[in-house]
């Protein structure tokens, strides 16, 4: 279970790293900036609602499974878990979280000004 526990919290890192430097890696993906832009919709949901984020349950659910807290079960998830989850108060994590889909939504915003700028001026 702690295995498994693990490999969501990585995963929950990865999708973080997604959100937050998304912007910089989807220029001229279309796929993928609809997909970071949803990631983005999502993460300010996720911030702002009352809902959790499933994959903060899953993880929390494996630990218990596997009889351990996040804290004394391995080197490697606690390391990764001070990533995912800073030891910051929830105000300022869900804050920043906003403020940087806030700003990378921003970047989509321009870049369709852009865009849009571009095709007016070759009609």
């Amino acid at each position: 279970m702690i295995d498994l526990a693990i490999l969501v919290v990585t995963v929950h890192a990865a999708w973080l790293f997604l959100v937050i430097f998304g912007a910089l890696w989807t220029r001229g993906r279309s796929g993928w900036s609809v997909v970071h832009v949803l990631a983005l919709v999502w993460g300010i949901v996720v911030e702002v609602g009352p809902w959790p984020c499933p994959l903060t349950v899953a993880e929390y659910n494996l630990v218990a499974k596997a009889g351990l807290t996040a804290y004394h079960a391995s080197s490697l998830l606690h390391f990764i878990n001070n990533i995912v989850y800073p030891d910051l108060p929830g105000w300022i994590v869900a804050s920043a979280g906003v403020a940087v889909c806030s700003v990378n939504l921003g970047v989509y915003g321009w870049r369709f000004w852009l865009w849009r700028s571009r095709h007016r001026a070759t009609r």
